[in-house]
């Protein structure tokens, strides 16, 4: 079959969507990352399955495999209707989306995982400019996850900032290529898909990033040290961002329901991504014979000291980018949630269905479902 009766085919299906709202209707879901990422078994089965019962079978999925659409095609795929709802990393369109630009820029302000991807929640849900950012984007958001604290994972030992010196270490994102520099590392911009193929032919001597990358990526064979480090997490993600036109062919009803099945499907995946499963890979690791300890004590403290200082730089960088001025009051406030949201998942034992009900309670029970999105 050829790309246009392809094309006439989607825009087929999606007009029928469009016109017949209240009836059952398909979803077409799509995560985009490799099998192994949690994202998949961990975000969008679950979704698939609380949807239809959120919605008592009003709203079910068809899921597409990354043949049909990956991570790099998910925003032409929701923005032409290939994709109703998919995950998103808004990191790839920084100029379009400053804020989450800007939460990017924070990433070593992470540490509890459940708390990043609540508060990233809220500053996104109730943020005016946010929401606006979105829109002109075509695109609805509907929460955010977080992966666990990232680590050194290299072929050599590190426990002290000279162990570190002169190491070239994968780099996911400006913050981390910061922090590299700061502590006499060389960054190197790679892919997460090809951080194996990188270590393997020596590009790189190592990673800054989450242990489960040994085992989501094979790392777990050429690894030899992890290094527990103050270095953040990975938070600035939109895990069930939904196509504007879709959303907005929904009742207010369908899309409350639509949120409440994200809200649970976003922290079954941090449950997973953040706790879970870099503790299998702990264990994995453990048994590889890979080394596994805190760094010494007074690299800890430069690297805590370092992730403060650097919001400076966020801030600039997203002043001198993007225009926002305003900047300084914004990481104000996300520090402000971070911490609200720290002490919420100490207070519950960061369980994780007690996250989704305060996360409901706190976010999204104040939304109207009648405007928001639209």
């Amino acid at each position: 079959m050829g790309a246009f009766s392809k094309t006439l085919m989607v825009a087929a299906a999606f007009g029928l969507g469009l016109t017949a709202a209240a009836d059952a209707r398909d979803l077409r879901i799509a995560s985009g990352a490799p099998p192994a990422h949690p994202s998949n078994g961990y975000l969008y089965k679950p979704f698939a399955e609380y949807l239809a019962e959120e919605t008592n079978g009003e709203l079910t999925t068809i899921e597409l495999g990354t043949e049909v659409v990956g991570l790099g095609q998910m925003k032409d795929a929701l923005q032409t209707g290939l994709v109703d709802v998919g995950n998103l990393l808004p990191l790839y369109f920084p100029a379009e989306l400053p804020n989450f630009a800007l939460a990017g820029e924070l990433a070593l302000s992470g540490r509890d995982a459940h708390a990043m991807g609540a508060a990233l929640t809220e500053y996104t849900v109730t943020c005016d400019t946010c929401q606006k950012e979105l829109s002109d984007f075509g695109m609805v958001y509907l929460g955010s996850g977080s992966s666990d604290q990232y680590a050194l994972l290299t072929k050599t030992p590190v426990s002290t900032q000279a162990d570190v010196e002169g190491l070239r270490l994968r780099s996911g994102g400006a913050p981390y290529s910061r922090w590299a520099e700061h502590f006499g590392a060389t960054p190197v911009s790679v892919s997460v898909l090809e951080t194996f193929e990188a270590m393997s032919q020596g590009t790189i001597d190592g990673s800054m990033a989450s242990i489960g990358d040994l085992l989501a990526f094979r790392l777990v064979e050429l690894v030899k040290n992890v290094t527990v480090l103050p270095l953040g997490t990975y938070f600035a993600t939109s895990n069930l961002t939904t196509a504007a036109p879709t959303w907005a062919s929904l009742s207010p009803e369908q899309r409350e329901a639509m949120a409440r099945a994200a809200n649970r499907a976003n922290a079954d995946m941090t449950q997973r991504w953040g706790y879970d499963f870099p503790q299998i890979a702990e264990k994995a690791a453990l048994e590889a014979g890979i080394t596994i300890a805190e760094a010494d004590p007074a690299f800890v403290q430069a690297a805590a000291d370092f992730a403060k200082a650097d919001q400076e730089a966020a801030a600039a960088i997203s002043a001198e980018r993007y225009g926002m001025e305003d900047a300084p009051e914004r990481i104000a406030e996300f520090n402000r949630l971070i911490a609200k949201w720290e002490a919420i998942s100490e207070e519950v034992g960061h369980d994780r269905d007690a996250i989704v009900e305060r996360v409901w309670d706190e976010v999204w029970s104040k939304v109207d479902f009648a405007t928001y999105g639209m």
